[in-house]
């Protein structure tokens, strides 16, 4: 086989679907294919999937695409999918008990006891900031804690796509990018914490080895290679989180400019060790060899595409977003008072509350469903800003924002965006994301052509740019302003024990 022929498979493991790609050496799209799944939840908060539907659903897409190409032409599988869900496996590598999703609030009322402990270790800080609902150690923790059974048969934990790692490898082991944001490991010292190690209670050989995201972990099984026909020395490479995989298929990892994904959640995403220490915002530590490492600073939006879809989908029923945003009057939204709070599935980075949910604000007898679907997007174009503020990150030194995931093929979100942020707002190409960039870094550990610097030379192109008008940022500005307050409002409106007063400042709980 020559270097010509050799191709790149790039596996993601998303939320609710998973997507593979086959690349070529030239960086070409030549083959793709995506498969839906459904995740449980039997109790409110207690978000779940059995770990084998993401095989089974891989299974799928590579016996599409294998139809029409050649499997023996594949050298290097990369794998990449969502960060933080934490799955179990036994002595025989099989799983013990359902996958804890990323965006399960089970831990809910554990987090600020587990804040307070982790604050006094090494590193301390950092993991007291970043340990949230999902986290894998907040996590065995609840398993410890509530399932003792399960957490005795521990053999090895592994995060997300790790476990389809070790199912086409037999090999148990994360990469620097899942660990550093798990809550489990000294991130100045690029090893496991010994003291949440022990405060857990697991044993050193539950945790996975450690690797660079283009380390070669192993050759697929022999079981694996016959099963779908590649050749026996296709080899696997570590692999990284979701939002790391498309920092580098948008050339964020390399540039150093900040991209904001907007999918089921919004995340921004920035290469940077110039952010303050104390804002909000997780650390992550990417390697691409297990030697150099670079900072990747993210914040999240909890329920961003998710939140269209429940407004568009599930309340109006309709599944034709282009054909509804046709008819929104954005001239109309921006002047009205209608305001969105979106944050239907509690806050990670703004405030850090699990409990936060939306609301509508200043709804009237002539507000039509139109009005609340621009009023949602506008929420959450507010929302980002509120991100990026409380990040400190300073757009203008980059003199616009790259966006990627499904809402940017929404030109209403996009340039209500560009309008709320007052800068330029640049549409990717449509290849982009994990799936592309978790092939490239497989392509990469193949060749080793060139600086990593160089590895999205060529691929990434903004398809289309929003400018913002001066007139709609100065509007959007002023409501913006309104839009900050209802974050006290809420929590004056939640807290049982606030005591509400009239004018004069006398207490009329109790009048009759």
């Amino acid at each position: 086989m020559t270097d010509s022929d050799r191709t790149y498979l790039g596996i993601d493991i998303g939320t609710s679907a998973v997507k593979v790609v086959l690349m070529n050496s030239q960086k070409e799209l030549i083959a793709q294919s995506c498969e839906k799944y459904d995740v449980s939840e039997l109790k409110e908060g207690h978000i779940e999937i059995d770990p084998e539907i993401w095989f089974q659903s891989t299974e799928e897409c590579l016996h599409r695409i294998f139809k029409d190409q050649n499997a023996e032409c594949v050298s290097v599988i990369g794998i990449t999918g969502q960060m933080h869900s934490l799955a179990i496996v036994d002595e025989r590598l099989e799983s013990i008990r359902p996958v804890i999703m990323w965006n399960d609030i089970r831990t809910k009322e554990m987090i600020g006891s587990l804040k307070r402990v982790f604050s006094g270790f090494s590193g301390g800080k950092q993991l007291s900031r970043t340990i949230s609902t999902g986290s894998p150690a907040a996590a065995l923790c609840w398993i410890r804690e509530y399932e003792p059974e399960c957490f005795s048969r521990i053999y090895k934990f592994l995060i997300g796509p790790d476990y389809l790692v070790m199912r086409f490898t037999g090999k148990c082991v994360t990469n620097y990018c899942e660990a550093s944001t798990s809550c489990l490991m000294d991130i100045g010292s690029h090893v496991w914490s010994e003291q949440v190690r022990k405060y857990i209670g697991l044993s050193e050989s539950a945790y996975p080895a450690l690797y660079g995201s283009s380390e070669f972990v192993g050759r697929v099984r022999p079981d694996i290679a016959r099963r779908f026909g590649f050749r026996s020395d296709a080899r696997v490479i570590a692999g990284t989180g979701d939002n790391a995989a498309t920092s580098v298929s948008t050339g964020c990892l390399e540039g150093g400019y900040p991209v904001l994904s907007l999918g089921t959640s919004g995340v921004i995403v920035i290469p940077t060790d110039d952010i303050p220490e104390d804002a909000p915002g997780k650390r992550i530590l990417v390697s691409v060899d297990g030697r150099k490492f670079i900072c990747l600073v993210q914040g999240v939006i909890q329920s961003n595409g998710r939140t269209v879809n429940w407004w568009a989908k599930d309340i109006l029923g309709i599944s034709n977003l282009e054909e509804l945003e046709k008819n929104i009057n954005c001239a109309k939204g921006r002047k009205e008072n209608l305001l969105f709070y979106p944050h239907l599935g509690g806050d990670k980075t703004i405030y850090s509350d699990p409990n936060l949910r939306g609301a509508f604000i200043n709804l009237g007898n002539d507000t039509t469903k139109t009005d609340m679907y621009y009023a949602v997007i506008e929420g959450l174009s507010f929302a980002v800003r509120e991100l990026i503020e409380k990040m400190q990150i300073s757009l203008e030194r980059y003199g616009s924002i790259k966006v990627t995931g499904g809402g940017s093929n929404s030109d209403l979100w996009l340039q209500t965006l560009s309008d709320v942020l007052g800068i330029v707002v640049e549409k990717l190409n449509g290849g982009i994301g994990p799936a592309f960039g978790i092939a490239l870094l497989a392509m990469y550990a193949d060749h080793h052509t060139g600086p990593f610097e160089k590895i999205s030379d060529g691929y990434v192109r903004v398809n289309k740019e929003y400018k913002p008008d001066p007139e709609n940022h100065a509007m959007l500005n002023r409501k913006y302003q309104k839009y900050l307050r209802i974050h006290k409002a809420l929590e004056y409106i939640n807290d049982s024990d606030t005591v509400p007063s009239d004018a004069d400042g006398s207490d009329f709980s109790c009048r009759a």
